[in-house]
């Protein structure tokens, strides 16, 4: 279910990050969102 989750947010958040910054910002801020993603998805609890 957690890997669902993450790449469902990193899809989401990747697509919307497209769009709001240009795509030099967009591709610097691939690693913080991929571990914002991880730890939301993985290590909050929120869906355990």
């Amino acid at each position: 279910m957690e890997r669902k989750i993450f790449w469902l947010l990193f899809i989401v958040l990747g697509l919307a990050l497209d769009v709001a910054v240009p795509i030099w910002w967009s591709l610097a801020l691939t690693l913080p969102l991929m571990v914002l993603c991880w730890w939301i998805a993985y290590r909050s609890g929120w869906f355990q």
